[in-house]
C-alpha cells in the first residue's frame, strides 16, 4: 500500500494551506492531523486528485466520533488510513479495511514496553513514534525560555548525554545506574 522505500518523507498538514502545497510537493502520503467534518469530503478529493495518499487523524477529525461508525464515516469519504492514538480506534479501522497508524508518545522507558504491548495487540499496520528529535526539542525551549531545562527520559548511553547537553540542556536525569558513575 505504502511505498516509503521510494520516498519516506510524510507530509504531516493541519491547515488548507500546508495541504495545498503538500499536494504540490514531490511527497506520496499526507498525514492531515486537523479535520471537520464539513470540509473532509474536498481535502480527501484533493489529495486523491493529485494521486496521493490521504491518512486522517482519527483521534482529531471534528464532528466525526471516535468509534466505529465514525471510522466507517472516513472509509465512506474515501480515505486511505487512520492515525489514531487508540487501539479500539484501529481496530476499527482494520475492521473497515482502511490503513492504519498507531501513535505512540514515547517520555520513558516504562512508555516503550507500553508501547510495545499495545502494539502486539492492536496490530497497526505503521507506528509512528513521537517525539523523533530530542535536541531539536531542547534547543527551542532554550531559544524560547530563560530556565534550566533537564532532559530526561530514555537516556541510556553517554552519547545521549552529551548530545542533550550540547543541544542546552542544563542536565539530565536517567533511570541508568550505570551513567550515574560517568
Amino acid at each position: 500500500m505504502l511505498h516509503l522505500d521510494e520516498n519516506p518523507i510524510i507530509a504531516a498538514v493541519r491547515t488548507e494551506e500546508e495541504l495545498l502545497e503538500a499536494v504540490q510537493s514531490p511527497v506520496e502520503i499526507i498525514f492531515l492531523l486537523r479535520s471537520s467534518i464539513l470540509t473532509l469530503k474536498q481535502k480527501i478529493d484533493t489529495v486523491h486528485e493529485a494521486k496521493k495518499l490521504i491518512f486522517v487523524h482519527a483521534d482529531l477529525a471534528e464532528g466525526i466520533g471516535n468509534d466505529r461508525e465514525g471510522v466507517g464515516y472516513l472509509k465512506s469519504l474515501g480515505v486511505d488510513g487512520i492515525i489514531s492514538t487508540r487501539t479500539a480506534m484501529i481496530r476499527y479501522a482494520k475492521e473497515w479495511e482502511l490503513g492504519t497508524v498507531q501513535r505512540f508518545f514515547i517520555v520513558d522507558s516504562h512508555s516503550i514496553d507500553t508501547a510495545v504491548d499495545t502494539i502486539r495487540t492492536s496490530r497497526p499496520d505503521m507506528i509512528e513514534i513521537m517525539p523523533g528529535v530530542l535536541a531539536k526539542i531542547i534547543r527551542k525551549f532554550r531559544e524560547n525560555i530563560q530556565m534550566p531545562v533537564i532532559a530526561g527520559g530514555l537516556v541510556e548511553t553517554k552519547m545521549e548525554v552529551m548530545e542533550a547537553l550540547d543541544a542546552g540542556a542544563s542536565a539530565v536525569s536517567t533511570g541508568s545506574k550505570t551513567l550515574w558513575y560517568a
